[in-house]
Formats: C-alpha cells, sequence, structure tokens
C-alpha cells in the first residue's frame, strides 16, 4: 500500500514578487506533483497571478482556486485546473492588492504571515512539509517583521513550539542542485559580521548539522568538505590565519567526534572538486562554505531553475525556490517555474527520510 503523507503547504511568498504566478504554473503544468499541495496565501493574489499567467500565455487555460477551510481539504480538490487556497489572513480587496515589483509593507506582512501559519501547522502535524515561494526582505522590514528572511522566522517559530531559545535550536542553510551542494556556516549577515562569525564553535556546530541531516537522507554519514575563509585557504598563515587557529581545530574535533571531514580547501577550486557532472560523483558529498555568498555563487551558476534551498536542524520539513522574488520580472508572467518544482519533489523527498 502507498505511504500516505498529510498535505504540503506551498506559502504565497511576496505578493508583489513572481511567487504567485510560479506558484500558478508549476500546479498547471505538474498537476501530479502538486496532488495535495495546499497554497497559504491569499485568495485575490492568486487569482490575480492567474489572470495574469492566462493573459501572457494564450495557449494555456486559466487557472481556478478553491477556497479550503483547512489543509486536509487539499486532496479533495479533484478539478482539473485548479488549486486549493487556504486563506490564513484577513482577505486581501482588489484595490489592496500591491503593486508588481514594488516593496510593499502589506505584501511583507502578508508573506510573513503565511509562513508562520504553515511553520505552526507543520509543528503541530497538520501538514508534512512546508515549501516557501520567495519573499522580499525589504518588504518585510518595511512591515516590522523583525526577521531577515525565512530561515530565522522558521527557527523562530520552531523554538518557540519547543519552548526554547532560538539559540538552543541552531539551523543552516543548505543549497542544492543536481550537482553541488553546499552548507554556509552564516547567512543573513554583512560580509563583516560573517567573517566575525567565521568560530570553531559556529564551524563545528554546522558540521554536527550536516552531518546528521545527510547522514539521515543518504543513509550513510557524508564526506564533508571545508572550504577556507582566506583565498588559498590562507597559504599557510601568509593571507590570514583564520584557517589554522579557528578552522582547522574544529576540523580536528569534528573528526574526533567519527565525522568524514576534508580541509579547508581553497575557496575556488573546493567546489569544482565537488560536484557531480556527467554521471560521474564529485569528491564530496557537500561543501561547507564559511559565508552567504561563498556557498550561493556556485550552486546558482549552475543552474538557479533547479535549484533548491533547504532549512537544516529544524524539526519540520522546510525547502524553497533558489531564487528571490524578481521584481523586475514580476507582473510579466516570464518567470521560470522549475526551481519551485524541484522544490516540491524535494519536500516529498524528505518526507520519507525525515530530514531535518
Amino acid at each position: 500500500m502507498a505511504e500516505h503523507f498529510k498535505p504540503i503547504a506551498i506559502t504565497l511568498g511576496d505578493a508583489a514578487g513572481i511567487g504567485p504566478e510560479i506558484i500558478v504554473k508549476v500546479f498547471r503544468d505538474s498537476p501530479e506533483q502538486l496532488q495535495g499541495c495546499v497554497v497559504v496565501g491569499d485568495l485575490a493574489v492568486m487569482q490575480r497571478a492567474a489572470l495574469l499567467v492566462a493573459q501572457c500565455e494564450y495557449h494555456a487555460p486559466q487557472m481556478q482556486m478553491q477556497l479550503v477551510r483547512d489543509a486536509r481539504e487539499a486532496e479533495l480538490v479533484k478539478a482539473p485546473f485548479t488549486i486549493p487556497v487556504l486563506q490564513v489572513t484577513q482577505p486581501l480587496a482588489v484595490d489592496q492588492l500591491p503593486a508588481w515589483g514594488q516593496i510593499s509593507a502589506t505584501a511583507g506582512k502578508l508573506a510573513a504571515d503565511c509562513v508562520v501559519w504553515a511553520a505552526h501547522a507543520a509543528l503541530r502535524g497538520e501538514v508534512s512539509a512546508v515549501v516557501t515561494a520567495p519573499l522580499h526582505k525589504e518588504s518585510l522590514f518595511a512591515a516590522g517583521v523583525p526577521f531577515p528572511g525565512h530561515t530565522e522566522m522558521l527557527q523562530a517559530c520552531a523554538a518557540a513550539h519547543a519552548g526554547v531559545a532560538a539559540d538552543d535550536m541552531p539551523v543552516r542553510m543548505m543549497l542544492v542542485s543536481p550537482e553541488l551542494k553546499t552548507v554556509l556556516v552564516s547567512i543573513h549577515v554583512s560580509l563583516r559580521k560573517a567573517i566575525e562569525a567565521v568560530t570553531a564553535h559556529n564551524i563545528l556546530q554546522t558540521l554536527r548539522i550536516t552531518h546528521a541531516a545527510e547522514l539521515a537522507a543518504m543513509g550513510r554519514a557524508p564526506h564533508m568538505a571545508v572550504a577556507g575563509l582566506n583565498p588559498h585557504a590562507g597559504e599557510g598563515g601568509l593571507m590570514g590565519r583564520e584557517e589554522l587557529d579557528i578552522i582547522i581545530p574544529a576540523l580536528q574535533q569534528a573528526r574526533e567526534e567519527g565525522m568524514q571531514v576534508s580541509g579547508p580547501f581553497a575557496p575556488d577550486t573546493v567546489f569544482m572538486r565537488a560536484r557531480s557532472k556527467h554521471g560521474q560523483a564529485g569528491e564530496f558529498d557537500v561543501v561547507i562554505a564559511m559565508y552567504h555568498d561563498q556557498g550561493l555563487i556556485p550552486v546558482k551558476y549552475l543552474g538557479v531553475e533547479q535549484g533548491v534551498n533547504v532549512t537544516l536542524g529544524l524539526p519540520l520539513v522546510r525547502t524553497s525556490p533558489d531564487h528571490g522574488t524578481a521584481f523586475d520580472v514580476a507582473g510579466t508572467a516570464k518567470a521560470d517555474a522549475s526551481s519551485l518544482l524541484a522544490a516540491v519533489v524535494m519536500a516529498r523527498a524528505m518526507r520519507h527520510t525525515h530530514l531535518t
């Protein structure tokens, strides 16, 4: 008998960005993969996105919205070209809809409210995974949301649910493409603060979280490569001592704990060594990057349309497309929904391994 899972919640993202339209496209183009998924969002926002896509792609049918009272009703929505929508906030009137491609407090609050609702639904066991469409950090700020992004917001929700401080539930961002996996030591902070975050504690914590997550996913201990902070991984101290004084001691501790970890390696070559291509696995299963852009640039260069953002360390499954709100093309129906589909597919797979 096929294993039965509870619905997957797909959050709206920023209503002024491409989130709503790529949700429409993925439901339209991949109905089997989206069976049992429910959009946590706003009816008027989704109706506007459906109309936009239909008007810009004349050959395609216009998707219809069906309001559901709870996530479980998503499985009952069987009509073709119909998207189940769960309204979890005060409904927006048509004249309240944020303008395409514009920073908006209304959009920021709506996006955050949807994420918080979905996170708590997952923590209560009402949904089996959360897939988040992209939000805009400036819109969150305009709405007074005290978090710079999804990762920190989800961490706060999970920590509150568990009755612990956020620092006691450390999480990490993992970027996954068909060719490369990277995990970040620090996330949404300035480069100056990211350098300050390169501590033995943070590196060892990242290695522990990644080891546990990938062990659950792969059924074996992952071989983790660690990127250096400095050019040439410090060149023996000539270009900085962080590798000698901080990174290497953390790696030694990780090995003593039984982890398979190598490095630190020069950041400009380690990602190439870990890359899988032409059916041939790379040298390493995952690369630990010291800061946000160091890890994201190689994954996105290999193909942002297939990249997926996964949050490790949470007591719930969360994935997201590996791109932002794309305000420059929002409202044109030109956005590619491939990364969102990849995020849904990965969320389904992660439910089987309980990867958190």
